[in-house]
């Protein structure tokens, strides 16, 4: 059976435009937000498994892809969620499901807080907590714009950038201490990755940052709706996500394989359809 198509549109919000991906013509709603760097190009394999049963949405997420910024300043998290609050409301949607991976997490977090008879269900796929030493040395070195030059050089800078998030933990830390054992993904994948960060050189390191900064342990339990965390075994969010989940006082965990695995795809569908299945 072909997948189900994935079409391509922009809105108009209080800050500009947000540009989103979707796709699926029937069932319940579902808001899918992506991980930091990238866009909702990275999603696609996730609105994939989805459309076949749900009306799926999955924006670029403010100064990321091909929406516009909210501002040249760093937001917070609580402002990205008031402006998934602002997509909402621009394709129409009253209450919906609600997945968010890492940075997305976080927005789709404070979105549930934000707005709680509008989310009836939150899947947070790999949640952080980043504090002391860890958080100044990320806030330091992560991530910073990527300035355009006339010799090219920053782009050879995010390339590198992006293909070493495949490799190492933090990005920067090319040592044994700091290996991934995933690999590389694919070169079409990483050509996606790099594109969609070449869009936004100069704004995508703004979400970053709030969501290195976005305190988890303090937020985490104000959320009222069912909660589903889930994390891969080999994603570098995995102790955090663990211990998070158990500040909730309507949540779940469940353990994902390995992000490289031949089966993640299916376990984590398997996982998600279960968790909205007790509640629908």
């Amino acid at each position: 059976m072909a997948a189900t198509p994935i079409k391509r549109g922009f809105v108009d919000v209080p800050h500009g435009q947000m540009h989103y991906r979707h796709a699926g013509d029937s069932g319940e709603p579902l808001l899918i937000l992506h991980a930091s760097p990238g866009s909702s190009r990275q999603q696609v394999r996730t609105i994939e498994d989805f459309a076949g049963e749900a009306r799926v949405f999955a924006p670029d997420t403010p100064g990321n892809g091909d929406s516009d910024a909210l501002s040249d300043r760093e937001p917070t998290i609580p402002e990205l969620a008031a402006a998934a609050l602002a997509f909402l409301d621009a394709v129409g949607l009253e209450t919906v499901r609600v997945y968010g991976s890492h940075t997305g997490a976080a927005i789709a977090a404070e979105l549930a807080i934000l707005a709680p008879a509008r989310v009836p269900a939150l899947v947070l796929d790999g949640v952080s907590l980043m504090q002391g030493e860890e958080l100044a040395d990320v806030l330091e070195r992560y991530a910073h714009p990527f300035e355009p030059d006339l010799e090219g050089a920053y782009l050879m800078r995010l390339f590198q950038f992006c293909r070493d998030q495949y490799m190492f933990f933090p990005w920067y830390n090319r040592t044994r201490a700091g290996r991934r054992d995933g690999g590389l993904g694919s070169a079409a994948d990483l050509h996606a990755w790099v594109t969609e960060v070449m869009k936004a050189s100069t704004t995508y390191h703004l979400n970053y940052r709030a969501a290195f900064k976005w305190p988890a342990d303090e937020r985490m339990p104000l959320l009222k709706c069912p909660t589903l965390v889930t994390a891969a075994i080999n994603d570098p969010l995995y102790d955090s996500s663990v211990a998070l989940e158990k500040l909730l006082k309507d949540g779940s965990f469940a353990e994902l394989p390995r992000l490289d695995a031949a089966d993640f795809r299916t376990a984590r569908k398997a996982a998600i359809d279960s968790f909205f299945g007790k509640r629908a």
